[in-house]
Order: C-alpha cells, then structure tokens, then sequence
C-alpha cells in the first residue's frame, strides 16, 4: 500500500494545478476531481435541491474507487481534493444551503466514515491557504462551465476546511502559502520536495483521473 498525498483547500485556489505539477515532478499517479464526467454534477448545479444527495453519494464512492485503485499500485500518488475535502467541504456547504436535509447529511455522513474505515486516510494532506480575496478573484477567472460552489460559498468553505484539518494531527498536515500567482508553482516545488522526502520509483499510470 503506498503513501498517499492529498491536496486540499477552497474551491479556486490551486488545487488541481498543483496536483498536477506535483505529479509531474515526482513522477507520481495523480487521482482528478473528473467533476465534468460525473453523472450528477450537472444536474446538481441545476436543481440542487433534486440532485445534491445523489451528487454526494456518487462523489463519496467515486473518490472510494479512486482511494482503491491507487491503494492497489504500493506507490505514492497525488490526489486533487479527495474523499475527505468532499466531505468536510461540499456535503457541509450543501447541508448549510438547505440542499440537503438533516437525513441526507447524515446518510452522507454514515457513509464517509464506513467507507474511510475501511480505506486509510491520505497519509499527507498538502493544505493550499490564500486571502479569501486571491481565491475570489481566481475562482471568478477560471470560469468553469460546471461550477457547484459559488463567490458566496468561499467563506463557508474556508471555515468547515480549517475546522477539519484542526484537529488532523499537525505532522500529517503540510500548509503552503498559495497567495503568490504562480501557475507552476515551480518556488514551492523544491521546499514540497524536502518536506515530502525522496519519491519512490514510479509505477505505470492507471485510468482513474
């Protein structure tokens, strides 16, 4: 079972980018949000109030799956939000919103926790912080045709974030400073490095992006 790297914060802030560039440099599997081929997300963002518990479920096993298969290659591997982000972040804001019901949440709920006992957690979570106001302006220019959180959402998201990884133990959880517009992150890449460790070889790429 190798090591995985979980890469987590609020929507816009640069977690794909870096899942990405970390990858790359490491020579290492990445897992991807796919949120632009999940059967549910369009249709969430439609009429959520139909579509959120069953956006939800389908996100929680999808991220279970992806767990799964990168489990399967005994190396480490890089994934963009995860299981836990989906959780703490989206099934909260979506309860908050009145998109899910109290029963809904706890179903979510119920199901998180059953799944997360039987696949470990990300042995690293790289957590990307930025002013609320750098996140603002990059999620409004990265104008994604399928967008589940909005502007307004952003607070919401930061608060239930730094709530779950609060209590995560300290060693586990690696903060970097994502304010400076760095699309390659190419300064923070060596300091990751260092605090990562050396890579293992790398082992062929599987189909769960």
């Amino acid at each position: 079972m190798g090591r995985m790297i979980a890469i987590v914060g609020n929507a816009g802030v640069g977690k794909t980018t870096l899942s990405r560039r970390l990858a790359e440099h490491r020579g290492k599997t990445q897992a991807l949000e796919g949120h632009g081929e999940r059967p549910f997300q369009q249709a969430c963002q439609t009429d959520p109030h139909r579509c959120a518990f069953a956006n939800q479920i389908d996100y929680l096993l999808y991220r279970a799956e992806q767990e799964t298969n990168l489990r399967a290659l005994s190396q480490e591997a890089v994934v963009d939000g995860g299981r836990d982000l989906d959780f703490h972040g989206f099934t909260r804001l979506f309860r908050e919103k009145g998109f899910l019901s109290a029963a809904e949440s706890d179903a979510c709920e119920r199901l998180y926790h059953r799944l997360r006992a039987h696949l470990p957690a990300p042995e690293v979570i790289i957590h990307l912080r930025a002013p609320l106001s750098v996140v603002e302006r990059r999620h409004a220019a990265r104008a994604r045709p399928l967008e589940i959180a909005g502007l307004q959402d952003l607070p919401f998201l930061e608060r239930w974030i730094e709530s779950w990884l609060a209590v995560e133990p300290p060693p586990k959880v690696l903060r970097l400073d994502a304010s400076r517009d760095d699309p390659t992150y190419q300064t923070e890449l060596v300091p990751l490095d260092e605090a990562l460790g050396p890579p293992a070889p790398s082992p062929a790429r599987i189909g769960v992006a």
